[in-house]
């Protein structure tokens, strides 16, 4: 019987004493901030890249005279982009999808050319469009073979050089853009955008 209850009190003080551990390891905190606000936690490519870098350069883009010229020759219509792939071709994972967002909708802001879906967005709306031949009344529907065709592609990539000692880190990215006229292949914009990054662990700054 003595045998038992030692055992019980053993196994109950081992029990105790995990979960001290674990209420003893720590909390979480959890404070919200405005989407806008620059927050750089691990130095990695992050929201507020995606933005100014978008920011930076569609506007550069929409200041060059192939909108102008466009419209020069085709009674005053503004042109339509699609803005298509940007490959992540650095060694770190990098969601391109918020970043092909982000310059889509600056695109559309600046109004100096028309936007239309690409990607899986616009085979999406594709299948709507059919589904809709089926289910919806035919006062409706959208009609086949009606799209916007888009005079430009927006393209690009994303490299990175990482340059690593120690605690001490130099992080490049080399983001560059161009903007090709679908019907002749001319590039019309070409743009680069560059971001240098240091970062320093603790404990190990000099």
């Amino acid at each position: 019987m003595k045998s038992h209850r030692t055992i019980v009190a053993a196994i109950a003080g081992l029990f105790a004493g995990t979960l001290a551990f674990g209420c003893s390891s720590g909390s979480t905190r959890v404070d919200r901030i405005e989407p806008d606000q620059v927050v750089d936690v691990s130095g990695n490519w992050n929201d507020t890249d995606s933005r100014l870098v978008s920011e930076e350069m569609v506007r550069d883009a929409t200041t060059m005279p192939w909108a102008r010229r466009y419209m020069e020759v085709n009674s005053g219509q503004r042109p339509t982009v699609v803005v298509g792939r940007i490959a992540n071709l650095s060694a770190e994972h990098i969601n391109t999808r918020t970043f092909i967002q982000d310059m889509v909708a600056v695109f559309v802001r600046t109004e100096v050319a028309r936007v239309v879906s690409g990607g899986d967005q616009r085979e999406q709306v594709r299948n709507e469009r059919w589904e809709q031949q089926d289910f919806a009344s035919a006062d409706t529907r959208s009609r086949l073979r009606e799209e916007l065709g888009a005079n430009f592609m927006l393209l690009g990539e994303i490299n990175t050089i990482f340059d690593r000692e120690g605690g001490r880190e130099v992080k490049y990215y080399q983001i560059d853009l161009n903007l090709t006229n679908l019907e002749n292949n001319e590039l019309v914009w070409v743009g680069q955008k560059r971001i240098k990054k240091f970062v320093q662990r603790s404990g190990n700054r000099r």
